[in-house]
């Protein structure tokens, strides 16, 4: 599994880029910034922004080179994001995917195979949840024993044998006609931790393929957390 790395561990040149105009959005732009850790303590990161979330326009959806997962970031307000770039404002064509296939995945349980660095392989349960957006290719993806956002070419995996669907165990309860379904969206949430505490959380989008999910953003994490609220 290629594990999520934190902002520390992710250093390297930077080149020029062109200063951000905040009055202008920065979803499908190639970005650098620089991430403060610690007084002194810069790292280098560079990524392509994906959304701007609606309910919180100061939060952007990122996703960072060598990074699987997706960031939560308020790009324009963290005090740790360093000298903010736009490296690009087009980002590069992507190969054409079966669109057909690509909804029926949505929703959907899978097993996904990844790769030890000795060779051997680990299992993983989780749920394909959407396309991603600008990378259109990719794919958001969760999991049981990790449930962040996560994003693949999950056709990749198909094709290779390393990602394999999970029947459904029932049929998915459907609203009755005329039923209106509250969504959670815009509500704070509060988690307890195991070890005592707990944590604030705002729940920015709802998955339209499995309506019970949504994504949250924790106060103290930059991770986009994915939970179904309707079971919890």
């Amino acid at each position: 599994m290629k594990r999520k790395n934190s902002f520390k561990e992710h250093e390297g040149p930077a080149r020029p880029g062109a200063v951000v105009d905040p009055l202008k959005s920065l979803v499908g732009c190639q970005i650098q910034h620089g991430w403060r850790d610690a007084p002194g303590k810069i790292s280098r990161w560079k990524g392509i922004v994906l959304d701007q979330v609606t309910i919180l326009p100061s939060l952007y959806l990122v996703k960072y080179e060598n990074v699987d997962c997706v960031y939560g970031i308020e790009l324009l307000k963290d005090g740790r994001v360093q000298k903010l770039e736009i490296v690009s404002n087009r980002i590069d064509s992507y190969r054409a995917i079966d669109n057909k296939q690509a909804r029926s995945m949505l929703g959907r349980a899978v097993q996904h195979k990844f790769e030890n660095e000795d060779g051997s392989k680990d299992e993983w349960r989780g749920m394909v949840l959407a396309r991603a957006p600008i990378m259109t290719p990719w794919f958001f993806i969760t999991y049981e024993k990790d449930p962040v956002l996560y994003m693949y070419q999950l056709f990749d995996d198909l094709k290779s044998g390393d990602l394999r669907f999970i029947p459904e165990e029932s049929a998915q309860e459907e609203p009755e006609p005329g039923e209106v379904v509250d969504s959670l969206v815009g509500k704070h949430v509060e988690y307890s931790r195991e070890e005592g505490g707990k944590r604030i959380g705002l729940v920015i989008q709802q998955v339209e393929a499995k309506p019970s999910v949504y994504f949250i953003k924790f106060e103290d994490d930059f991770h986009i957390y994915v939970y179904d609220l309707i079971k919890a």
